[in-house]
């Protein structure tokens, strides 16, 4: 089933822009239909209008979490099979250890993990019941391999999606359901942007111990995502990939 994309059709959540983004591009330019959720209709509508037919936009708000059930169920309604889940979406806090609140902390928690879960449960409800097998990459982050400071609620929320994957991967490989992560460096994207360009120091500090001696592109974590997603990883489950350009074992 995953030698060919003909007829294949994916979700990607956050796919209105950057990482997002650059895997739907990845996933249209190989024929694999793509349904990019997100809650900003403009990114939505550019992205749809960027990349052509094969993009399909959904604007929901994974927040929501009672809603859920029901938006899986009616895009499986809509247009068949879902073989590939791709969880992006998420949202990042910069902030001091000890000026983080509670309700900050379980925001992140909220839409980086719950959400996540969520989603991921309602698709494979479906996988199974279809029982054509899937594709399931959750999308976490360097933060998880090693601590950062100002960014707590991040860390953890990353942390939780590497054991969710493992624990998820042992549960359904076994029905055809293969899951794995990517782990991204630091990636020229806004919400990188934003912890970065105005902190020299964290800057050269990421720069520096990266062997590669820059910060990656979206299309870098684009190429693992296809790959992920395709035939040649068939025998690939439970992994935690990091593309980071070595920042993960530079020193």
């Amino acid at each position: 089933m995953e030698t060919s994309n003909t007829n294949r059709i994916a979700i990607v959540t956050g796919g209105g822009s950057g990482i997002g983004l650059a895997i739907t591009e990845k996933f249209v330019q190989n024929d694999i239909k793509t349904i990019i959720v997100g809650r900003d209709q403009k990114k939505l509508d550019c992205a749809a209008q960027k990349l052509g037919s094969l993009c399909q936009p959904v604007n929901y708000d994974l927040n929501q979490l009672v809603g859920i059930p029901n938006l899986i169920a009616d895009l499986v309604r809509r247009v068949g099979h879902i073989s590939i889940l791709v969880n992006n979406a998420g949202i990042n806090l910069k902030k001091e250890f000890t000026q983080v609140t509670d309700e900050e902390f379980q925001k992140i928690q909220l839409i980086n993990v719950t959400s996540v879960f969520a989603l991921s449960r309602e698709v494979v409800k479906s996988m199974l019941e279809k029982n054509k097998g899937g594709v399931i990459i959750n999308i976490s982050s360097m933060a998880s391999q090693y601590g950062l400071p100002k960014v707590i609620a991040y860390t953890a929320s990353k942390s939780a999606i590497e054991g969710m994957t493992r624990a998820m991967a042992v549960e359904l490989s076994p029905f055809g359901i293969r899951v794995n992560c990517i782990a991204p460096g630091f990636i020229a994207t806004d919400m990188s942007a934003k912890a970065l360009n105005d902190d020299t120091e964290r800057m050269q500090k990421v720069l520096s111990r990266t062997p590669m001696g820059e910060l990656g592109q979206p299309a870098d974590i684009a190429e693992a995502a296809l790959f992920l997603a395709s035939g040649a990883a068939k025998y690939i489950t439970g992994a935690v990939l990091p593309v980071d350009g070595g920042n993960s074992i530079g020193f």
